[in-house]
């Protein structure tokens, strides 16, 4: 962000220290609200959709359409729709190609018609091929439109190298095959997102790698906070029991790996992106 301080510092006469927000806080602070009578807003995996109406009226937009692929987070979110803010099925692979995510619903025009801003809040990872992805969101906003967009980047965490080791060990191997794909594939090296978005001819970028600390229990803690994420794919295809038998390999192995601590200092690296295009 030229000519700006970097997001999320506070200043006073004696000492600079960093003040770590929340990654959607932080992404909805680097956004610009002024635009065309009030931006339109499409927001992917909003969730529960209270972020989302959030966002909605933190920019003051004139209209908000945020998306999600899971029908139960759907239904919670539309108990937060009103005047300007709508939810939909979908995921962020559809923007940018799927007529009806589009400002008004309509099909694009390609005469200034797009949104101002797309707003991505830990959801692109579960959307393959980046590379071709962003361009593609780059053709959904309307002129001085921005992307900002949030991945996880822990792939190298012991959390998740020691989820794909159990998954290629007997029994589990012949039962996930083939395994399904780890969702974290997808996500680029920071220094990727700013060149691709610099080849796309943005006008004005931040990207960071951020580290969240989360302070657990204890190192057993992290299987339960992986449990609803990195493991679910392991889930899906196994059977109950042989479910149990994996978990439990895994808890053991990461726990050795980790080694004893209470509590446990659990580092999660992220990426936070913003753009905004000519």
């Amino acid at each position: 962000m030229a000519g700006q301080s970097i997001p999320g510092t506070r200043r006073n006469t004696a000492v600079s220290r960093p003040s770590v927000a929340s990654p959607s806080t932080t992404l909805s602070g680097w956004c610009d609200p002024s635009g065309r009578g009030g931006c339109s807003t499409s927001v992917a995996a909003q969730g529960t959709g209270h972020l989302t109406g959030e966002l909605h009226a933190a920019l003051d937009a004139r209209e908000t359409l945020g998306l999600d692929s899971s029908p139960a987070m759907l239904a919670e979110a539309v108990r937060h729709e009103r005047a300007g803010l709508s939810f939909r099925l979908g995921d962020a692979g559809e923007i940018g190609v799927g007529e009806d995510v589009v400002p008004g619903g309509g099909p694009e025009r390609g005469d200034g018609a797009g949104w101002d801003l797309v707003f991505a809040n830990a959801s692109l990872q579960w959307v393959p091929d980046h590379a071709g992805l962003l361009p593609r969101l780059r053709q959904a906003l309307a002129p001085g439109g921005q992307l900002a967009f949030q991945v996880p980047a822990n792939s190298d965490h012991p959390s998740h190298l020691v989820a794909s080791e159990v998954a290629a060990e007997a029994p589990f191997a012949a039962a996930l095959a083939p395994c399904p794909p780890d969702p974290a594939a997808s996500v680029l090296p920071a220094e990727e997102y700013a060149e691709i978005l610099d080849r796309l001819g943005v006008a004005d970028q931040h990207v960071r790698l951020q580290v969240y600390g989360h302070h657990l229990d204890s190192q057993d803690a992290v299987v339960e906070w992986v449990s609803g994420t990195l493991l679910t794919r392991y889930r899906s295809k196994l059977d109950p029991a042989s479910y149990d038998a994996y978990l439990a390999r895994y808890r053991a192995r990461l726990s050795e790996r980790l080694g004893p601590s209470r509590p446990y200092f659990y580092a999660y690296k992220r990426i936070l992106v913003w753009a905004r295009f000519p």
